[in-house]
């Protein structure tokens, strides 16, 4: 193939920037090295910890540095990369591809070039410039030569490029329609829906990039939160933000965000009572209910005699306090300052209520134990955990909560439960964990926040769980990625309206829809739609770019032989690829696992090694949000044996991005049969 007569031009020219870059890299590191012997000053330490930040966005391994220029009508150049790159001067050699003067990048078509004469797009592999792509704007054809088979698009090159246990990050090729969502502001609740391979993943991450770029003194300070829906998601895409030079972020899973450890499973009908979002309700009637309101007055010894408190003063105390919608805790340290005040009142010495009380009268108060021990009766302390077992395994207190809530089957069928002897004893499941962080916010308050946050697979959260997560962004700036076709869990959501509603309703939403995938290869994708008019009706189906490839292969077989033959083709598949994802129900998980071992083909599990070798085990629901460079799942049809089986099938199937095989000895879904 010719190569590009300038290419030896643009290998010069970003052999330099990787020069620069690296002396950018030797003065930070000094002037680092100098601060760190400095004095331990607060002011020092501060900009210590600057400078270390900053040498860490300035390692010089970066893969295609630049991957872009942008040339001007005017005549201004500029390259676009990973990195802002500047030469002694000062003067930018490569701009961060955030930079405003990046847009266009992105966005400029024949239609509207803005303002450009030419886009040129470099193909690397690490710091070599393999091809160039020129699109020339006063020729509108140039633009779309990729399309008619002229010279090859980085896009199509980058995905045909093999696959491996870590997601890498698009910025070499993030579509116009990503972009937009991608440079969306701060202060938005940015849902995004979108089939498999459109990319939601990437545009997520990216978002956050964006805006760490954007709000850097606002986001490295208050962070990050990126929810994902299981570990082996996390160690998939752990290294697209430090790959794009940020690192004030937290990756973690409901379960770790709630803490807590998982020890029980519920049954999905109770799963989907537990996130239901009645339950915050429920749970904050629980804890009013620990009030007692006195129906006698209260009398305490003193120094200076008997005090009385009117019963109806402690009342209003409470039910005053107690309407501030303050968290528990909070109100009942108010209550107990209110009680000392009262007590004050009817001391001979008060002048009314604008008089302060004396200090030697304040100090008694606060250590009087007949005092505290009529605070602690009416409004006591309390713990999450307790209040959540109490409501879970005390009828009558679950019946007193619940009451004009949830209806009585409810109550005794499928949320009350016995418990251990002692709490330390109490196993939990992930729902009751949930409860529990609800509960822990109500009593105590919201402990950590984050200045935005990144959820993905947010059709699979409960109400709950997304309440859990909102808590946790308090400006609600946060970016929501999911497809309502891959909502499999119970209590899953089914409108991305409602699914706004339990993150609090933020007062900056917007919905947005990706529509065109890249990863998956039409004649894959246009199979596994068939399944959505049964499985996911009302759903729009994506549609791929990525028109070449191969339908999926079907092989049949009998019962006996079925995990035989998958281990045969795992280990052919598996000389040719660098990543085959192998996606088993979980009823033939074990048999399969063994028969792959037994061919001597080495393999990872969601739970050990997984993405870490060439080739993975997945149950069905480890699945979501992975890519493999082929996939084989397994027996199809069995994926219909478990609820929401057919959505887990149309997921395992989207998973490929150049091959797909399915391998079954009972019949196929109808919708699959060619």
């Amino acid at each position: 193939m010719t190569t590009h007569p300038e290419l030896p031009v643009e290998q010069a020219y970003l052999d330099g920037a990787y020069e620069h870059l690296a002396r950018m890299r030797a003065r930070t590191k000094e002037a680092a090295s100098i601060g760190s012997s400095a004095a331990g000053a607060v002011d020092s330490a501060i900009a210590q910890m600057h400078l270390q930040a900053r040498l860490r966005t300035l390692e010089v391994e970066v893969d295609g540095l630049s991957f872009g220029r942008l040339d001007h009508e005017d005549g201004d150049t500029w390259y676009v990369g990973r990195r802002h790159v500047e030469d002694e001067q000062g003067d930018p050699v490569v701009v961060d591809w955030r930079a405003p003067v990046s847009t266009p990048f992105y966005r400029a078509t024949a239609a509207d070039p803005m303002e450009l004469s030419r886009r040129r797009r470099f193909v690397m592999t690490k710091r070599q410039v393999d091809d160039l792509f020129d699109e020339v704007f006063d020729d509108p054809d140039s633009v779309d030569a990729a399309h008619r088979g002229g010279i090859p698009d980085p896009l199509l090159a980058e995905l045909e490029r093999s696959r491996s246990g870590e997601m890498r990050d698009i910025v070499a090729t993030i579509a116009a329609e990503q972009d937009v969502v991608i440079r969306s502001p701060l202060d938005t609740c940015l849902v995004v829906q979108g089939g498999p391979g459109t990319g939601k993943t990437a545009v997520g991450l990216h978002r956050a990039a964006f805006l760490l770029f954007e709000h850097r003194d606002v986001l490295d300070r208050a962070g990050v939160l990126v929810v994902g829906p299981n570990p082996l998601f996390l160690r998939y895409i752990a290294q697209v933000l430090p790959s794009l030079g940020e690192a004030a972020t937290r990756q973690t899973t409901v379960e770790r965000l709630v803490g807590g450890r998982v020890g029980r499973t519920d049954e999905p009908d109770v799963v989907r009572l537990k996130g239901d979002a009645r339950l915050a309700d429920v749970l904050k009637v629980a804890a009013r209910l620990h009030l007692k309101l006195p129906d006698e007055d209260l009398a305490i010894s003193t120094a200076w005699g008997r005090l009385r408190i009117p019963a109806v003063a402690l009342r209003e105390a409470v039910e005053e306090i107690a309407a501030r919608d303050v968290p528990f805790a909070v109100g009942r340290h108010a209550f107990r300052n209110r009680v000392r005040r009262l007590a004050w009142l009817g001391h001979p010495d008060s002048k009314g209520e604008d008089a302060a009380p004396s200090a030697a009268f304040d100090a008694e108060m606060r250590t009087n134990a007949e005092l505290n021990a009529a605070a602690t009766r009416i409004w006591p302390s309390l713990s999450a955990a307790v209040l959540v077992k109490r409501m879970l395994t005390n009828k009558a207190a679950l019946a007193a909560a619940a009451r004009g809530v949830l209806d009585g089957p409810e109550q005794a069928r499928l949320l009350r439960r016995s418990g251990a002897r002692k709490l330390a004893e109490e196993a939990w499941s992930l729902p009751e964990l949930v409860l529990i962080d609800e509960a822990e916010a109500l009593l105590n308050g919201v402990g950590r926040t984050y200045g935005h946050a990144v959820v993905d697979e947010a059709q699979d959260l409960s109400a709950m769980e997304l309440r859990a997560v909102a808590r946790r962004c308090p400006s609600r700036s946060m970016t929501v990625l999911g497809d309502l076709a891959q909502a499999t869990a119970p209590g899953a959501q089914v409108s991305w309206e409602d699914a706004v509603v339990h993150l609090g309703s933020p007062p900056n939403v917007a919905i947005e829809e990706l529509e065109l995938g890249y990863r998956v290869p039409a004649p894959i994708l246009d199979v596994a739609n068939r399944l959505l008019p049964t499985v996911a009706p009302g759903v729009r189906a994506a549609r791929s770019v990525r028109l070449d490839g191969e339908p999926p292969a079907r092989q049949h077989c009998l019962a006996e032989e079925l995990a035989s033959a998958v281990a045969a083709a795992v280990a052919a598949l598996a000389e040719d690829w660098s990543s085959v994802g192998v996606v088993v129900p979980a009823r033939l998980l074990p048999e399969v696992a063994a028969a792959v071992g037994a061919a001597g083909v080495a393999f990872g599990t969601g739970a050990r090694g997984g993405l870490g070798g060439v080739v993975t085990l997945l149950a069905p629901p480890e699945a979501k949000g992975l890519e493999f460079d082929v996939v084989v799942v397994v027996e199809p049809a069995a994926f219909f044996e478990v609820a929401g089986g057919g959505r887990l099938l149309y997921i395992a199937m989207t998973r490929a991005v150049q091959e797909l095989a399915l391998i079954h000895a009972m019949p196929l879904p109808e919708a699959l049969v060619e």
